[in-house]
């Protein structure tokens, strides 16, 4: 008889939330990443020979041909056929731990997880004593026995067994949980492997407890509704950023104090004002300036003296300024 041990599952490994989508996709990007993609085929263009016409354009009553090597002719080359190339899949570790603590949770709800103390005694290996423990667990064929890297001994024993595969507790992964029917840890690839998953202080689960509970769905979160988004959304406080402090002596009709004005409602200068200023680069632009027929005024000044004095630098520089 196997001795099957009861331990403790930690939450976070085995009652994690099991997402098929998540699960579908790493196993993908794994089978992905294991296609060699070396497939090559040759084109017309790579095929030997066909570089003379076969025969002249007109006048044989023939369909006109270019190439023997033409994809229509026996030997020629193939339209759109596969060329080397990578398969593989970005696949981000944390959704590879994800997937694979899904992988677990669904196996151990399922009571298709076990934990033995060994499957063989003493140091030669035995593949009868082996399958014999095996067979006490499950009778379902296909098994998953996780080792530790140390066991040599129930690694021989099993490597020969039919539909029974052996993997070293570092480099489990959901293809392989999700292929077998019965997970089956030694005690101490069990312990080495939650060692290395485990935060500590974590919650822990009885593996009974686990099998017991599977027909029980996961707590799914509260989500808010857009209502109470909304809601809150209104009565939360809206910080503002503090305005622009305005100039000394500055009104509505000199946004930028005296000799300043703001452009009439027909865009054009008021009168006696030719200078543009533009408030976010906080330039001006006298009549003879580059870039003053090109420059849309959003206040006007009355002299170069006004708008300096309002903050405002001649465009191009002080060395534009005095060219002109």
């Amino acid at each position: 008889m196997a001795q099957t041990i009861d331990v403790d599952l930690p939450v976070d490994i085995f009652d994690a939330r099991v997402s098929i989508p998540l699960m579908h996709q790493v196993v993908t990007a794994q089978l992905a990443a294991a296609r060699q993609g070396t497939h090559d085929v040759k084109s017309r263009g790579e095929v030997r020979g066909g570089g003379k016409k076969p025969y002249r354009q007109k006048g044989t009553g023939r369909a006109r041909q270019g190439s023997i090597r033409a994809p229509q002719y026996n030997g020629g080359g193939v339209v759109h056929g596969p060329t080397p190339r990578s398969y593989d899949q970005r696949t981000p570790k944390k959704m590879k731990a994800a997937a694979l603590r899904g992988a677990l949770t669904d196996r151990a709800r399922s009571g298709r997880l076990h934990v033995v103390e060994s499957f063989v005694t003493g140091d030669a290996p035995s593949t009868k004593a082996a399958l014999a423990v095996v067979r006490d667990l499950t009778i379902r064929p296909r098994v998953l026995v996780v080792l530790d890297r140390d066991d040599a001994v129930t690694a021989k024993s099993l490597r020969n067994a039919e539909l029974i595969a052996t993997i070293t507790f570092d480099q489990l992964n959901t293809y392989d949980v999700l292929l077998a029917d019965d997970v089956v840890f030694t005690k101490a690839a069990f312990d080495a492997f939650v060692a290395a998953r485990s935060a500590e202080g974590v919650d822990t689960v009885k593996l009974s407890q686990a099998v017991v509970e599977s027909d029980a769905p996961a707590a799914k979160p509260a989500k808010k509704t857009a209502k109470k988004v909304a809601a809150q959304a209104e009565t939360a406080p809206v910080e503002t950023a503090p305005a622009d402090e305005p100039k000394a002596g500055a009104t509505k009709t000199q946004p930028y104090g005296p000799g300043s004005k703001a452009p009439l409602a027909s865009g054009n200068a008021p009168k006696g004002h030719e200078i543009k200023g533009n408030e976010n680069s906080k330039k001006y632009h006298t009549p003879d300036s580059q870039w003053y027929d090109q420059t849309v005024a959003e206040v006007w000044f009355d002299s170069v003296e006004s708008a300096e004095a309002a903050g405002f630098a001649p465009a191009g520089g002080a060395e534009a300024q005095e060219e002109n």
